[in-house]
């Protein structure tokens, strides 16, 4: 850093400071700057495909949503028959249970058979 007095020929407007040591400041601005401006850059793209990323996730769980919808609605759907069949009369559901175990067990005593 060399000191240079206004009488001895340098401009009015340095204030005493050479050139060169303005000039090591605003390299290493410029380098910072340039730093700065790679890690925004990255920041913004990274903050893009986060926004991506987001639109998709909201996207398939509105789809699961309306999946779960109509589960919901099969189901209660079911429960309403079932509960239309237990207001009916007790034999008639004693009935068809009977039949349905006498076929299920004359089915499988027939594929024994055939062995």
């Amino acid at each position: 850093l060399t000191l240079v007095f206004p009488g001895d020929g340098a401009a009015a407007g340095n204030y005493g400071y050479a050139n060169s040591g303005y000039s090591v400041y605003e390299e290493e601005n410029e380098r910072l700057t340039e730093s700065l401006r790679t890690k925004v850059s990255a920041i913004k793209s990274l903050s893009i495909e986060i926004g991506t990323e987001v639109k998709n996730q909201n996207k398939m769980l509105s789809e699961m949503e309306n999946d779960f919808d109509s589960a919901g609605g099969l189901l209660g759907a079911t429960m309403g028959r079932l509960r239309t069949l237990s207001r009916g009369s007790q034999t008639k559901l004693l009935c068809y249970m009977m039949l349905f175990s006498l076929f299920v067990f004359f089915v499988i005593y027939w594929i024994i058979k055939l062995r």
